[in-house]
């Protein structure tokens, strides 16, 4: 699966750049409240990099998808190495139950600034289709205040889960069928990305002439 998934993406590859789609294109899917700054400047959306960087990365991801696993130790990266992009986590748990429970953790996380820990824990459960078990483990073995995140998740449920109605509404807006997914600047990409198709998903969005 994961072969055929990545030959796929490749067939949209020339000369080392990535086949991005403007997202004007897609405006006419969109509903009023989904707009771009919807989509980026979420607040309650969890962000990282730096937050006035040239370029924002929309990630849509599940904790249960493998190609999500593979994409985000290079999303990690190239944040960190470029140091001019903004990252924006986009929960969307669209695989399994379990994948919903996880994404609430996360979620419930942010409130004590734990978010990025977690999620990377839970980025980290190998496999798929994982049970809720595995991934109460992997977020315990964060040393996040547990007590502390079941309090946050009972205090601010209804934001958590509207939140992640929010993250898939967008997707779909999008024309996202799957995951991963990235809106890099107002251009999109699907499926498993590499560090270095990341860095030239980045550049072509940084290219004179592109919208911002």
């Amino acid at each position: 699966m994961l072969t055929n998934r990545r030959s796929i993406l490749k067939s949209a590859f020339s000369v080392g750049s990535v086949l991005l789609f403007g997202l004007a294109g897609a405006r006419t899917a969109l509903a009023e409240e989904i707009t771009f700054e919807a989509i980026v400047n979420d607040p309650e959306a969890p962000v990282t990099g730096n937050l006035k960087g040239d370029v924002v990365i929309a990630a849509f991801f599940d904790y249960n998808c493998p190609f999500c696993k593979k994409s985000a130790p290079d999303l990690d990266r190239l944040v960190k190495t470029d140091g001019a992009i903004k990252l924006v986590y986009k929960d969307c748990p669209i695989l399994t139950e379990a994948s919903f429970y996880g994404a609430r953790m996360a979620l419930a996380a942010r409130y004590q600034g734990a978010y990025e820990r977690v999620h990377a824990k839970l980025m980290s459960v190998p496999g798929r289709r994982n049970p809720q078990s595995y991934m109460e483990e992997a977020v315990a073995s964060s040393s996040v205040d547990v007590a502390r995140l079941n309090a946050d998740l009972e205090a601010h449920g209804s934001e958590i889960d509207a939140l992640i109605r929010r993250n898939v509404a967008q997707a779909r807006a999008l024309g996202f069928q799957g995951v991963p997914d990235f809106l890099i600047g107002r251009y999109k990409a699907s499926g498993y990305l590499d560090y270095d198709e990341l860095k030239s998903a980045v550049a072509q969005a940084r290219a004179p002439g592109r919208e911002k």
